[in-house]
């Protein structure tokens, strides 16, 4: 069975690395500079990077090249999602969780995947999932088994006991409540530790909470969680083995103090001050908002099994976010795009670009946001731009997006590594 799965892992593999593929279209976005490029073709290898950005009559195209060519359409890379769960689905909240076994969350991966990348969304942060289900997903789509978004994954999240990273909050001892789980810290030492535990098991990103959250039950959304020298221990142990820190913060001084801790990205960041988003800035620490889940969650209310308790906390806080959104694009701080998809439904992922422009950033903002900064964020130089050795990740859109950004909410084509993934032919 073992020598077979290998010999269909190779089979897809070179099914996967085809001919070099040309794309052209009507024009592209330079999102490094903000200006439109007229009548572009990009040259994609048959190892899925780009070769060449230029003028279709000026290339020399390769024997058996395959041409895509997208007339009318604006080109863009393919977008990046900071914050996602693959393996969590917003239509099902609260208790009703408990109703389904632990090995469905890990099947409804390749559903949410799908959406997400037939959204435009060709690299996604997977910020936390049981099992090492976001480890098995990205496995099987670099296999070639499901079609989906690269994903950086952090696996388990790393959290105090009883805090927002804690699993069994809200249930009782008899039920298992007041067992360590596999992600709670409790000391900087196991800190580092459990650092290294989940890069071991796969995990790319490491993500922490550092403050409470709006769906742990029986904790305040902006209390602090973890302590400097537990935040420190794990951004130290991180960074020497080469990894980002991500830490879900709402209130001021859990994000404070996971700024000098040296995180690299804040998750919410709902209640900074302005002291915070200044040190912030100082530090080059990268702000993470999801300003567009708010219009979800309150509209749907209680319907999918959504406490109440958590309910009343998005209501108090949902504001406030936007509001310090808006004051850290003012500021100046570093800005990347993630939307906490799962909290929201999968698929729905470029509505937070309008939120972002009504709160404060110019439509290339956003859309950098979601491109050459998140790539930046990720320490990546393979995506997030259409340039020479990046991936040919492409997504084409009727339109000019830096008048309507919304348009990014209808994507015509989607391309990753040089294979058409969304559109007419498309692999499905």
């Amino acid at each position: 069975m073992k020598v077979w799965l290998l010999a269909a892992a190779a089979s897809l593999t070179a099914t996967a690395a085809q001919a070099a593929t040309v794309v052209t279209a009507d024009r592209m976005l330079d999102v490094t500079t903000g200006r439109y490029v007229d009548h572009p073709a990009i040259l994609i290898g048959d190892d899925g990077r780009i070769q060449q950005v230029g003028q279709l009559a000026s290339m020399q195209l390769p024997a058996g090249v395959k041409h895509i060519d997208l007339p009318g359409e604006t080109l863009l890379p393919g977008l990046i999602d900071m914050h996602v769960h693959l393996n969590s689905l917003a239509e099902i909240g609260g208790y009703q969780g408990l109703k389904y076994t632990d090995g469905f969350w890990a099947t409804i991966g390749p559903v949410n995947a799908r959406k997400t990348i037939d959204a435009g969304f060709t690299t996604v942060r997977n910020v936390g999932s049981p099992d090492f289900d976001d480890v098995a997903l990205e496995q099987a789509i670099d296999g070639g088994w499901v079609v989906g978004p690269r994903i950086v994954p952090a696996t388990y999240l790393l959290g105090a006991t009883g805090g927002h990273c804690d699993d069994t909050n809200g249930l009782p001892p008899s039920l298992g409540a007041d067992d360590q789980g596999p992600g709670i810290v409790t000391s900087p030492e196991q800190a580092r530790e459990k650092v290294r535990w989940v890069h071991k098991y796969g995990a790319e990103v490491i993500k922490i909470c550092a403050t409470g959250g709006v769906f742990s039950l029986g904790d305040s959304v902006g209390a602090q969680q973890m302590t400097l020298e537990e935040m420190k221990a794990i951004a130290d142990e991180a960074h020497m083995l080469g990894l980002k820190v991500a830490a879900h913060a709402h209130g001021d001084e859990g994000i404070r103090t996971a700024i000098l801790a040296g995180i690299d990205t804040i998750e919410h960041a709902s209640l900074a001050s302005d002291a915070t988003i200044q040190l912030a800035k100082q530090h080059g620490t990268w702000f993470d908002m999801d300003i567009y889940n708010d219009d979800y969650i309150l509209a749907t209310g209680t319907a999918n099994g959504t406490e109440q308790e958590s309910l009343d906390k998005e209501r108090m806080i949902g504001l406030k976010q936007r509001q310090t959104f808006q004051r850290a694009v003012r500021a100046g701080v570093k800005m990347i795009f993630g939307t906490d998809a799962g909290v929201y439904p999968h698929g729905d992922n470029a509505k937070q670009f309008a939120k972002m422009v009504q709160w404060g950033m110019t439509p290339i903002q956003a859309i950098q946001a979601a491109t050459v900064r998140a790539s930046e964020a990720l320490g990546r130089s393979d995506v997030g731009v259409i340039e020479p050795g990046r991936y040919g990740d492409l997504i084409a859109v009727a339109g000019d997006p830096l008048r309507d950004v919304t348009l990014l909410e209808r994507v015509d084509v989607v391309v990753k590594g040089g294979e058409l993934v969304k559109g007419r032919g498309a692999i499905r």
